[in-house]
């Protein structure tokens, strides 16, 4: 992923998910949680499933929240119904763009 869009927005740093594999078998994505205002930039290999990278990503935007399960995941605008899925086979690639939101609206304050 180009480094100038990568880092686009995002916290500093990299956070790295089942990384044991070559080079060859990690992508790069974007994971915004629009609840925080912010993006997460994480390297994971292409066999880590959605839910994992939802689950990692909550644990560090959102620490306090421990219903994972209260938040979908997004991908080209449509939720993700399989989180089990690898990321390989839900067709992301590097530099793809993951939103993860509430599944029920929140009132604004």
């Amino acid at each position: 992923m180009s480094g100038l869009v990568s880092s686009l927005r995002a916290r500093p740093g990299v956070v790295r998910l089942g990384t044991n594999g070559s080079l060859a078998d990690m992508i790069s994505v974007r994971v915004q949680v629009p609840e925080v205002w912010d993006v997460l930039r994480v390297e994971a290999a292409k066999s880590a499933t959605i839910h994992e990278v939802k689950r990692r990503a909550l644990g560090e935007l959102m620490p306090d929240e421990g219903d994972v399960d209260g938040f979908v995941v997004k991908f080209r605008g449509h939720e993700v119904l399989d989180e089990g899925a690898s990321l390989d086979a839900a067709g992301m690639r590097d530099g793809s763009t993951l939103l993860i939101t509430s599944r029920r609206r929140r009132p604004v304050k």
